[in-house]
């Protein structure tokens, strides 16, 4: 009798576990819903999870969001979460760059896409 109480028990708690995970991921794409869709355009917008995707994500805003996708995503990470993940972005072009090092107040310097693109030659300007 012990034994099936106990495994009642488990199996409830397994239930709670799949319910919460299951609204965690519903709650995910009504989120990322609130971004512009624009954005995804080449993606499959309900597999993108914005933990697993944060880079991606915040890459695509910085470069191509508008204010209200900035906004969504300074509320969802924070802005030292941001500036951490963008300090590895190797291609993040210059007004976004010194975008974020102003709010992040981090130098430009120690952002990776700032590292190449002062050792990459630019081509002849005509």
């Amino acid at each position: 009798m012990k034994e099936v109480l106990w495994i009642l028990c488990d199996l409830r708690i397994a239930n709670l576990r799949i319910t919460k995970l299951k609204s965690k991921i519903a709650n995910q794409k009504s989120q990322i819903t609130n971004l512009s869709p624009h954005l995804f355009w080449d993606v499959d917008k309900d597999n993108i999870d914005l933990e697993k995707n944060k880079k991606f994500i915040i890459h695509r805003v910085l470069e191509y969001g508008l204010l209200r996708d900035w906004q969504f995503i300074y509320s969802h990470y924070g802005i030292e979460d941001i500036s951490n993940t963008v300090i590895n972005i190797k291609d993040l072009d210059k007004k976004s760059l010194s975008f974020i090092s102003l709010l992040s107040k981090v130098p430009k310097e120690k952002f990776l896409c700032y590292t190449l693109m002062q050792s990459t030659p630019q081509h002849w300007n005509f």
